[in-house]
């Protein structure tokens, strides 16, 4: 028999949590504010935590503190802030199927309606509010993109799932829930990703707007509004993806990790590149094109002389020529110098996109795509097609996730606050409420920068 989503959210307990959930959880949580870490030095967190204070002041139900800056806001404006710096830089965690991103999303809005709380939370509880807001995500995504012709942004399927989290941890009943992730979907932000990867700018992922969106909903369905049913998780065109809920997780299926801060779509390319030239013994001066077989939405990134960070995050040509040229595409790459670097823009000059139909058919659940350098002597290597590492069966390993965690944060934190959120993200779900707020307060700490 299948459970209703709003029974499942409002039944839902730690000890009902299987080990592989939490496992994901608790990587998520320290990925994601590395994340936000590096992303609180971009120009697009600047200026969504300066808009902040000025559209979203405290109100009379508590003060949320925006992620790595401090400055009190509503929740509301803590997760609108919170989200656009996490999706400033494009290397947090990401559903392949949904073709998006929930956690960019989740982590803002909860940790901001857990502040306005006033410290009643503990880290069993938080694992609850998590488990519910990336799985309900997860699924109306799932429903959105089998149903809508058009491909919208996570911003539109992850304010469902904030929104009746949302209204769980606020103590909503069932009722409430359900109604909250109508109006949250409702009023969710539908907005076009290839919009966003053909001309690329600050609106990214929709998340910017899909947190702030689904916290209001939890606070509205809280005094009494309605807007249910969330067709996402009600109607009957999507009813094959809910009727496993409650004994079937798809945040431990589909949840991946990235190893580079660029678009998804760019991965298995850069792996490709990596290993080629690692294996023959190859320097980028002996390279003298590349091809790039991948399947359709990947080739509209394109992105061969990118101008800015946003045009860096939708490319591929680009990060393949400088993960060819540098041997790395971490932070230093997404500096303003690199993209005026001649030996990466040589390279990425000379990349060839192809849109190739076996691989747009076979980039469902993965994403697909095969490499081939032709050398100044003549010679042509090629790789087989791949997909890249982070997903469920070819995971990073704890040791990255720790090392991509520090290359992000140690250069904003500093180490010893960086050890510590790892040390306390790592294992939040054990934490008492004191020391859960502390590790709240932690992440939102001003930063160095």
């Amino acid at each position: 028999m299948t459970i209703s989503f709003e029974t499942f959210a409002d039944e839902l307990t730690y000890d009902a949590l299987p080990d592989e959930v939490l496992a994901i959880l608790r990587r998520s949580f320290t990925d994601t504010i590395g994340v936000a870490a590096v992303g609180s030095t971009t120009p697009l967190s600047k200026i969504a935590r300066r808009v902040a204070p000025m559209l979203f002041g405290s109100g009379t139900i508590g003060t949320s503190r925006m992620l790595m800056d401090g400055t009190a806001v509503s929740p509301a404006g803590a997760a609108m802030a919170g989200a656009f710096t996490i999706d400033s830089i494009d290397a947090h965690d990401g559903t392949t199927p949904c073709k998006g991103h929930a956690g960019s999303a989740i982590f803002p809005a909860m940790i901001a309606l857990a502040q306005a709380k006033d410290k009643e939370i503990d880290g069993k509880r938080f694992a609850e509010i998590l488990a519910v807001a990336y799985e309900l995500s997860y699924r109306a995504g799932l429903v959105q993109h089998a149903t809508c012709s058009d491909y919208h942004t996570s911003g539109a399927w992850t304010a469902v799932g904030v929104a009746a989290a949302g209204a769980k941890l606020l103590g909503g009943n069932r009722e409430q829930i359900r109604q909250a992730a109508g109006v949250g979907e409702y009023h969710g932000p539908r907005s076009q990703m290839m919009r966003c990867i053909e001309h690329p700018t600050m609106v990214r992922d929709g998340v910017g707007w899909g947190a702030p969106s689904g916290v209001t909903a939890a606070y509205l369905a809280l005094e009494g509004f309605t807007g249910a049913p969330a067709l996402t998780c009600e109607g009957v065109e999507g009813s094959d993806f809910w009727e496993d809920l409650g004994h079937g997780w798809r945040l431990v299926d589909h949840t991946h990790y990235k190893a580079y801060p660029c678009c998804r779509w760019s991965h298995p390319a850069i792996d490709a590149a990596y290993d080629m030239m690692r294996d023959n013994a190859l320097s980028h001066e002996m390279i003298q094109a590349v091809e790039i077989r991948t399947f359709h939405y990947a080739t509209r990134l394109a992105g061969h002389e990118p101008q800015s960070q946003d045009e860096f995050a939708y490319s591929i040509a680009f990060p393949v020529a400088a993960m060819i040229v540098r041997g790395q595409v971490g932070v230093s790459e997404l500096s303003q110098e690199t993209l005026h670097d001649p030996d990466i823009l040589r390279i990425s000059r000379a990349t060839n996109l192809i849109d190739d139909a076996e691989m747009t058919r076979i980039s469902t659940d993965k994403r697909w795509a095969q490499v081939s350098f032709v050398l100044k002597d003549g010679r042509k290597i090629e790789t087989a097609p791949r997909t890249p590492r982070g997903d469920a069966d070819m995971p990073l390993t704890d040791k990255e996730i720790s090392l991509k965690f520090h290359l992000l944060a140690n250069p904003i934190l500093g180490v010893p606050q960086a050890d510590e959120i790892e040390a306390l993200s790592s294992q939040f779900d054990t934490l008492s409420v004191k020391d859960f707020y502390h590790l709240l307060d932690l992440c939102t700490n001003h930063t160095k920068s």
